[in-house]
């Protein structure tokens, strides 16, 4: 009969954290593992492959909170990728008709507190941090693992109508998002709540968005042709008050003037 052992899960996964830091990842085996935790390999072994799944296990529960979030948003998915946002609209319908908005929702769903990342849970994601910080193939792994959530979200985005680019576009940018958020959280001596660091960031990352926005638009109000000064020159001779130049540009490209 296997015996039920309370906690040993986290009890391996500090167990590890403190050997990784103290002698090195490579140097550190499962038997040392499992030894510091007070368990057999054999316990180790029901709840990871190896040691790396010590630092990098869950990813199904990780990726799943998101996709969750995702599934379940309210909103229209045929109108989801291009539709304009109207401010009564946001505020009848928190999941709008945009795909970063619904996005973002995920990610904050993720970052409560209340979440898979809780406050009690800050300590142990600066070690796991601090020993992937050290390793390049660790590092390598961390990436691929974002790389991955994306995938999984641009996947999940698809299925409720949103298209391309917009998916991968929407869904890059939530990691992105995330990525920041979380590196700000796990910095030494940051007190914010991962939740209120995401959402600012999101807040950055829409200002971001209109400001580029309405740049193009002051673009486009002038048009080609158009710029004052060059193809519309008015009032060279208005001061004189006798003759008035308005040059006028043809479809050819030329200039043709008028004098009265």
């Amino acid at each position: 009969m296997v015996r039920w052992q309370p906690e040993a899960r986290e009890r391996l996964q500090k167990a590890a954290l403190e050997l990784f830091l103290a002698n090195g990842f490579d140097e550190t085996t499962v038997a040392d593992i499992a030894a510091g935790a007070g368990l057999t390999e054999r316990t180790f072994y029901r709840y990871f492959v190896d040691k790396r799944e010590v630092l990098f296990g869950g990813q199904d529960i990780f990726q799943g909170g998101f996709t969750a979030a995702v599934d379940s948003a309210a909103v229209d998915s045929a109108a989801v990728d291009s539709a304009p946002v109207d401010s009564a609209a946001v505020d009848s319908a928190p999941m709008d008709a945009r795909a970063l908005d619904i996005v973002a929702d995920a990610v904050a769903a993720v970052c409560s507190p209340s979440g898979m990342f809780s406050e009690e849970r800050r300590p142990h994601s600066r070690l796991r941090q601090k020993v992937i910080a050290e390793h390049p193939e660790l590092q390598e792994r961390e990436l691929l693992k974002m790389a991955s959530l994306a995938g999984t979200l641009a996947s999940a985005l698809r299925a409720r109508g949103v298209t391309e680019p917009t998916a991968t576009l929407a869904a890059e940018s939530g990691v992105t998002v995330f990525r920041l958020s979380f590196d700000q959280w796990i910095a030494e001596g940051s007190v914010a709540t991962l939740a209120e660091i995401e959402r600012d960031l999101f807040e950055a990352l829409r200002s971001l968005t209109l400001a580029s926005e309405k740049s193009v638009g002051v673009d486009k109000s002038v048009g080609v042709g158009e710029s004052v000064g060059v193809g519309q020159s008015v009032g060279v001779g208005k001061s004189v008050g006798v003759a008035k130049s308005v040059g006028v540009a043809s479809s050819a490209g030329g200039t043709v003037s008028r004098r009265r």
